[in-house]
């Protein structure tokens, strides 16, 4: 099989972005966002996903963590897009209802090539270290259209936000891990179309 990974640099005016993604990981990190809290839920995600992970970001955290968090879900979502390549004997959906202390999350995906986001919660406090609770939204609506996934998120209990959007950022990472999983019953691609 061919390594699925994919390695992307991103330039604009407000964040320089590099990224290096590997599906078939062992969870191994190397993270630098200028957002501690950011840093710690991508840890999550990429060990709970067991993919291995580089992210180095020089972002304008001078005016706020907005453009940060919002191109991180675009350079990610691009990289995990590429690295499935064709998608040829993949799983393609993949789901986790995950508990985290007092938290319940629910994380559900289909690699459709078909963008579309639902997000169900709210969060109790504004913020959780540096990181604003408003912009996991932002960062997982980026993930989805950028990959071309159906991504449905919610919070089913909680009231700690920090237990929120950990619960989430590891949701997403076993829910993507089942969907590229490869499974040999499938010759081609899992549609009824041929193609995804």
């Amino acid at each position: 099989m061919a390594e699925r990974k994919a390695h992307i640099n991103r330039r604009t005016k407000e964040t320089d972005i590099k990224l290096t993604l590997n599906l078939d990981g062992t969870g191994q990190t190397q993270l630098d966002t200028g957002i501690g809290f950011f840093d710690h839920m991508l840890d999550g995600f990429a060990r709970h996903g067991l993919f291995d992970l580089q992210v180095n970001i020089t972002g304008d955290l001078i005016v706020d963590g907005h453009h940060t968090v919002e191109d991180c879900g675009i350079v990610l979502g691009n990289a995990i897009r590429r690295a499935v390549g064709d998608k040829k004997g993949m799983k393609r959906f993949g789901s986790c209802i995950l508990p985290m202390d007092e938290t319940l999350v629910l994380c559900a995906i289909d690699l459709s090539g078909r963008p579309y986001f639902s997000f169900e919660g709210e969060f109790p406090t504004e913020r959780v270290g540096y990181l604003d609770t408003e912009l996991v939204r932002e960062f997982f609506y980026a993930i989805s259209y950028s990959a071309g996934m159906n991504l449905h998120m919610k919070i089913l209990s909680g009231f700690n936000s920090h237990h929120m959007i950990e619960g989430l950022f590891k949701a997403f990472g076993r829910a993507l891990d089942e969907a590229t999983q490869i499974d040999g019953r499938i010759v081609d691609v899992l549609s009824t179309k041929g193609s995804l």
